[in-house]
């Protein structure tokens, strides 16, 4: 399973990912081989959330040096590396643009979950995700005024709400992502 962590921008995409991650980790059922990398040049690889909480100078300083611009290039090094990759669970987020960079990225995955603030930003990612034969497992609100997580649906698609997706928080124990980080270790270990 291959799953791109995908939306609009700044919706807390890498807060998100780094999160599901230390869930999937905590679970005593997670496939042994699970994989997260990061699809957007902006200087946020997985390493950056727990640098950051600890050395927050650095982590910034880091983040700055890595970041690049999403070349052409960029992108098929990034796809060539979803691609390669041949664990039974790897997680991969890209940057908050439909673009034929994040198309050449995304192509390589099997599944998507969307995080997005508004249903038109959702309407955009299910079309693009449907030109690439990706099935959306997840469509999640990432709303930062909120308090509480919802869940509205778990299946057939997991659909809800999560709340502050804020750097530096912890949100590993949020209930859409213990729900998400159940629902991806249970399908890798089909």
């Amino acid at each position: 399973m291959k799953v791109v962590l995908c939306g609009a921008p700044n919706t807390g995409k890498t807060v998100f990912r780094d999160g599901l991650k230390q869930a999937i980790l905590e679970r005593d059922d997670a496939p042994q081989d699970f994989y997260t990398i990061s699809g957007c040049p902006d200087g946020d690889g997985s390493w950056f959330t727990p640098t950051a909480q600890k050395y927050p100078e650095l982590a910034a300083e880091l983040k700055d040096e890595y970041k690049a611009k999403f070349t052409p290039e960029f992108a098929q090094d990034k796809a060539r590396t979803v691609d390669v990759i041949k664990n039974s669970l790897l997680l991969f987020d890209v940057g908050g643009k439909i673009s034929a960079e994040n198309e050449l990225i995304m192509a390589k995955a099997t599944h998507a979950v969307i995080l997005a603030k508004s249903e038109s930003e959702v309407a955009d990612w299910q079309s693009f995700c449907r030109k690439l034969n990706l099935s959306v497992i997840a469509i999640i609100y990432s709303d930062i005024n909120a308090t509480t997580d919802e869940i509205e649906t778990k299946s057939p698609q997991l659909k809800g709400t999560v709340h502050r997706l804020i750097r530096g928080e912890l949100v590993s124990n949020r209930p859409m992502i213990q729900e998400l980080a159940q629902q991806l270790v249970e399908l890798a270990n089909l």
